[in-house]
């Protein structure tokens, strides 16, 4: 794929990903995931997580475990994608504020969070 068919990737998936959302769950993963509910995406997320932590572990050792572990990534990616469908958050509000963070420094945008403690 060339960096232009690139660029729109997010804003094409989040298209899929809206159209499937509603639909046949016997027919879609997406509709599946839907359907099951936002503690079954959690934990597909998690899930993902873990497998992409695991294969990054391993990507020192050649080109298959990098492979690895950007399909593995990718499961993390689309399932993430999937969570903020379903909480009806756009891919655009991450996009927006990893934009917002270019001009500070992470030392400073870590600082910044609130803190829960």
């Amino acid at each position: 794929m060339n960096d232009a068919h690139n660029d729109d990737i997010l804003e094409r998936l989040a298209d899929v990903l809206n159209e499937r959302r509603h639909g046949d769950p016997d027919h879609s993963y997406v509709a599946k995931l839907h359907q099951k509910g936002l503690n079954k995406i959690l934990e597909k997320v998690g899930e993902e997580a873990t497998e992409t932590i695991l294969a990054a572990k391993d990507a020192h050792l050649g080109s298959a475990e990098k492979a690895s572990l950007v399909s593995e990534t990718a499961d993390l990616w689309f399932h993430s994608l999937v969570m903020l469908s379903h909480l009806d958050i756009s891919h655009q509000d991450v996009l927006n504020e990893l934009a917002r963070r270019f001009d500070v420094s992470g030392l400073e945008e870590k600082a910044s969070r609130v803190k829960d403690h």
